[in-house]
């Protein structure tokens, strides 16, 4: 996507880079119901962004033998931390591209910066170092993304379709997929139940 080659060069100030976007009961789009979203990069041009709080049937060393990286008798000798990755469904788009949010201690050429912690890697290099016990320190794994054109985004907050609030690194990385939606909500000082009445940023 344009957006991930031009972050490197973005201005920060005003743009939602490192937020957490989450879905409020007004959303239209059923398809992110609940749904938290990272922000991986915005601009006057669009944005892009990972549901981190939906779970694909897939696991993880299901996933490393499908690419190729490791086979079966080496996929079922992972150590527990790494075969229990939860591969997420990042969004609808784009399916079969694979992304990874990780801590900033591990990096390759093709890594960007998202925030001074968090970088996002959409090469198998990294799946190859975290197999082998040699990737980031915390890594989230997506299938697909969720993309906006130019405006989009801004639109549907206005219409009350998202909360934003800065992202808390260790909500985003830890495992807890299904209390994650109330657990940053709750972050923020927000009931759920009272959602229909909030709008706008936290």
């Amino acid at each position: 996507m344009d957006l991930l080659g031009k972050k490197k060069g973005m201005p920060r100030s005003g743009f939602l880079d490192d937020q957490f976007l989450i879905a409020m009961p007004g959303m239209k789009d059923e398809r992110f119901a609940r749904s938290v979203i990272y922000v991986c990069a915005h601009s006057e041009e669009g944005a892009m962004g990972l549901i981190i709080n939906q779970a694909q049937q897939l696991l993880f060393p299901d996933l490393l033998v499908q690419l190729g990286i490791l086979d079966e008798r080496q996929a079922i000798r992972l150590p527990a931390k790494t075969r229990d990755i939860v591969v997420r469904h990042g969004g609808p788009v784009d399916r079969s591209r694979g992304f990874v949010l990780h801590s900033d201690d591990y990096t390759v050429e093709s890594s960007m910066p998202v925030s001074d912690e968090v970088c996002l890697t959409a090469t198998v290099d990294i799946l190859r170092a975290i197999s082998a016990g040699k990737g980031p320190r915390h890594a989230l794994m997506a299938l697909g993304y969720s993309g906006w054109g130019a405006g989009q985004l801004e639109h549907e907050i206005a219409e009350n379709g998202w909360l934003t609030c800065p992202a808390n690194v260790d909500l985003l990385f830890d495992s807890d997929i299904d209390r994650k939606y109330d657990r940053i909500l709750a972050s923020i000082g927000i009931n759920p139940t009272h959602l229909s009445s909030e709008a706008g940023h936290a």
